[in-house]
């Protein structure tokens, strides 16, 4: 619960930290209006305006927004709803003067204010929304009292709109293009933080589902291990029983039931292994190479298929340990190939910057397409007539995803001989020593 609850956590961060940055912009994109707009309106139409505390208000922007800027690129600094609560405060109260140096409530930029209101009401919580539009409003009340008056003639004579309605009407255009464009982008922020959100609940379900798993097969192997050594006695002692062993049939069942036990409790080991029980004891130091033939060999001995190729194709061998459940996985990728193409399963390993690419190939029927859009997900799987199976996919993707690897599935074209290819890259860093 605590590890999905920090992950959670990094999200919200995350998305707090991405709107950050976009009010960043908004800022820059208020700067070099205003800059704009003061010029235009002081030497365009030569309406007296108070330039240098204007100028001042503008170079407080600047300089909040650099530092800003560089609080927020701090790794460890956390961007929270009160930093954006904050930033907004100062983009009201930067307006606010502005509007007081240029005609107060009669400036038809006085509509900017909505702008702030609507994105607070996007991206803060209510009480800090309620702030934002308290302070707006009181911003609003006090310029209506108060204010440097601007001398300006507001009728035209030549019969042209008065200078007041192109202000309302910029203004109007200018708040509602940046409230479009910036919700929209918000959106896109909150919209990629549920994406995040739905992902990481299906993987916390999956490795919930994993856990269930673990435990029912430690279990397991923790009870057979009691009957399966009884057998290993009784077997030990028909084995010198000379009645027994004199008849040649029965001498070689016991010799097979005798491999079949060993086998038996290889692969409990191997369940507690991958449990962690007995890991410090039964890793190996070995080399990636030497790792996969020795899987290889083990697999093929248990298994008979006419044409199998391991092919290397200039992998970077390292050292590594020999790791159960990576076992477990390469195995499980060519049962399923093997069950899919019982003449032909081919595996090939290669180097890829950093990265190991192992590719699983088969000349079988291919995947269902509603498999290739589900992969990996638990029971998702076309042998339903057998229950049980089809977790070979979704073991492999858990194990793989531990390794911060990926894992693609896909049919292959008939002129590339058909079949399917399973392709899985594991970071060395991830495995070697």
């Amino acid at each position: 619960m605590s590890k999905n609850s920090d992950s959670l956590f990094r999200v919200q961060r995350l998305t707090e930290r991405q709107n950050m940055q976009l009010l960043i912009q908004l800022r820059w994109i208020a700067v070099v209006g205003q800059v704009v707009t003061i010029s235009l309106v002081h030497y365009g139409f030569h309406i007296t305006l108070p330039l240098l505390p204007m100028a001042l208000v503008l170079v407080a922007l600047v300089a909040t927004n650099l530092a800003y800027i560089y609080w927020s690129q701090g790794l460890h600094r956390r961007v929270t709803s009160r930093s954006l609560f904050f930033a907004l405060l100062a983009d009201v109260l930067a307006l606010t003067i502005q509007l007081y140096l240029s005609g107060g409530a009669s400036n038809p930029f006085i509509y900017l204010y909505l702008l702030q209101g609507i994105l607070s009401a996007v991206l803060l919580r209510p009480h800090y929304t309620w702030c934002v539009v308290a302070a707006s409003f009181v911003g609003v009340i006090g310029l209506t009292l108060f204010h440097q008056p601007l001398h300006v003639q507001f009728h035209s004579q030549e019969g042209l709109p008065s200078l007041y309605v192109v202000g309302v009407l910029i203004s109007f255009a200018l708040t509602s293009i940046l409230t479009i464009v910036f919700l929209t982008r918000i959106v896109d922020n909150m919209r990629r933080r549920d994406t995040r959100l739905s992902d990481m609940r299906q993987r916390a379900s999956d490795e919930e589902h994993i856990v269930r798993l673990g435990l029912l097969a430690t279990g397991a192997a923790h009870e057979l291990g009691t009957p399966m050594a009884t057998m290993s006695v009784i077997l030990g002692d028909w084995q010198h029983m000379p009645a027994l062993m004199q008849d040649e049939d029965l001498r070689e069942d016991l010799h097979e039931m005798q491999r079949q036990l060993l086998r038996c409790k290889s692969i409990v080991s191997g369940v507690l292994l991958s449990a962690g029980e007995t890991r410090a004891e039964g890793a190996e130091s070995t080399t990636f190479v030497s790792f996969v033939q020795g899987i290889v060999s083990h697999w093929q001995s248990h298994h008979s298929v006419v044409h199998f190729a391991l092919n290397n194709q200039g992998v970077d061998d390292f050292a590594m340990l020999s790791d159960t459940a990576l076992q477990q996985m390469i195995c499980n990728l060519l049962d399923n190939a093997l069950e899919a193409s019982p003449d032909w399963v081919e595996l090939s390993l290669s180097s890829d910057a950093q990265q190991v690419l192992l590719q699983v190939r088969d000349h079988g029927p291919g995947f269902d397409p509603a498999v290739l859009q589900q992969l990996g997900q638990c029971h998702v799987s076309t042998k339903q007539e057998r229950p049980g199976r089809g977790l070979g996919l979704f073991l492999v993707m858990n194990v793989v995803r531990a390794l911060n690897g990926q894992v693609q599935a896909r049919n292959l074209p008939a002129h590339q001989g058909g079949g399917a290819l399973v392709e899985v890259r594991l970071p060395q860093a991830a495995m070697a020593i």
